[in-house]
């Protein structure tokens, strides 16, 4: 045997004595998929005990799945589809109808999550019961309470009706046959971490069973042009729970958010198949139930008769919906070395910055101060277009002048002192002046030369001294910086 021939003997017997490493046995987290090369008591991932089990699937090589089953349609031309089955049908709700973009589609599967308490089931359960007054069949599936707490909430806020039907079920197969047997025409589910399918290892909540649950949700729904309503839990951090796979199966998701001592809750889409994502639902949220908002500024503006100093109005966006808040200031001598910096709906650090620019930019004498600010209804004011009213009002109440009624204040301040523009100024100025509003404050060049809304005055402004003198305080402030 020649030496060539030798050394590719060697090197294919090595080869052949080399372990398939694609042989090697796979373990597999059920409860949230992290692999391993070998069995372990817990997962390296989520901490889980006792999830991680040997995976039996094929690691590579050929598909599994084949052409074996007739389509149920063929296939045809995009201009030839009917688009009529996919118009939403209004809920009823007219705020939960402009988040979801008119209303639901058949076979749209909906993620509403939030906090607990935050009043999810209560909205939903309004929903179900004006569905069923219209002649629908609602099926409302309920795992985190009985059937006669349920009735209990539906008596309180009025959503009784024949066609409602409920019931109280943590199995899967059985809310699949309850869905067989009903034939609804809309399917609220509270909540999918509370539903667990005995096919599948896990606890109910888990990775793997709400994959399960909502896989099997999504089939029933679209092969049924069923819309589906699903409520989910979130996180500490207010993301929704459960595996991100979720979000992506389902049609739209909702977040519904609102503070415990505040009767005001907000609805808002992270992602919509079938509109847009930045709108807005108000509500009211009480012990009789909850009524959409439409018109939600009275709620962050105080009833004061007369004017107060240390109190300015602005214009938030939220979304595209314009929103009236007021700001409110207090400014008092510190008995302290360190003035406290006190807020409540308002960014603490973009107070601090803003009270840093006074100080250097203006001459205000706040250093040895305390401040607390703080918004009217439990309002969150986070945009930078509220920063010429926290500047205005913090003014106000250092001079003990107040600004003069009927006025709101919109831009953002830079460190330089400069008002910068902000986004949508234009619908902004039309809620003031619809909400009877008589002057308002804007950065210089705001409006590009448009007409500004009928009985509204619009001043401009391209620093704080402008703005400042504008409304008014210039010689109570400049009498304070002789002082």
């Amino acid at each position: 045997m020649s030496e060539a021939a030798a050394s590719v003997r060697r090197v294919t017997s090595t080869s052949s004595k080399r372990p398939d490493r694609s042989a090697r046995p796979a373990f597999r987290c059920t409860e949230c998929g992290w692999t391993a090369g070998k069995w372990v008591g817990r997962c390296g991932e989520c901490q889980a005990w006792g999830s991680v089990v040997e995976d039996t699937g094929p690691g590579g090589g050929a598909p599994r799945t084949v052409a074996t089953n007739p389509a149920r349609s063929p296939a045809r031309p995009i201009d030839q589809i009917d688009v009529e089955t996919a118009r939403s049908r209004p809920t009823g709700v007219d705020e939960l109808d402009r988040v979801l973009g008119g209303g639901l589609v058949p076979g749209a599967v909906v993620l509403l999550a939030g906090e607990p308490g935050v009043g999810k089931s209560t909205l939903l359960l309004d929903v179900a019961a004006r569905a069923a007054r219209t002649g629908r069949k609602v099926l409302y599936v309920t795992g985190e309470e009985s059937a006669a707490q349920v009735r209990l909430r539906a008596g309180r806020i009025h959503a009784l009706d024949p066609q409602l039907l409920l019931t109280a079920e943590t199995d899967l197969g059985t809310v699949l046959g309850h869905i067989e047997h009903v034939d609804p025409d809309l399917l609220v589910l509270d909540s999918i971490q509370t539903i667990a399918s005995a096919q599948v290892e896990g606890t109910a909540g888990g990775v793997s069973q709400v994959r399960e649950v909502a896989t099997a949700v999504i089939q029933a729904a679209k092969s049924r042009d069923l819309p589906v309503v699903l409520i989910g839990h979130v996180t500490k951090d207010g993301s929704v729970a459960g595996p991100r796979t979720l979000e992506h199966l389902v049609d739209v998701v909702c977040q519904f958010e609102g503070e415990r001592h505040s009767r005001l809750r907000m609805l808002r889409a992270t992602k919509n198949r079938y509109g847009p994502t930045d709108e807005v639902g108000c509500f009211d949220l009480s012990e009789s139930g909850i009524v959409g908002l439409p018109d939600p500024s009275g709620l962050f503006i105080s009833q004061a008769m007369h004017a107060v100093p240390g109190t300015c109005l602005t214009v938030t966006l939220e979304g595209r919906r314009p929103l009236v808040v007021e700001v409110q200031s207090l400014v008092a001598p510190s008995a302290v070395p360190n003035p406290r910096r006190t807020t409540s709906g308002v960014d603490s650090s973009r107070l601090a910055m803003v009270l840093a620019v006074l100080q250097r930019r203006l001459g205000a004498r706040l250093a040895d101060q305390d401040v607390y600010v703080s918004t009217i209804g439990g309002a969150r004011v986070v945009e930078p277009g509220a920063d010429l009213a926290l500047a205005l009002a913090a003014v106000s109440s250092r001079e003990n002048v107040p600004l003069p009624r009927g006025l709101v204040a919109i831009g953002e301040v830079g460190l330089a002192g400069e008002i910068r523009t902000v986004s949508g100024v234009g619908r902004r100025l039309a809620e003031a002046a619809r909400l009877g509003f008589t002057r308002a404050i804007v950065p210089a060049g705001a409006l590009d030369g448009a007409t500004p809304p009928a009985g509204l005055t619009v001043l401009t402004a391209a620093d704080l001294g402008e703005a400042v003198t504008a409304a008014g305080l210039v010689p109570e402030l400049a009498a304070a910086a002789q002082r």
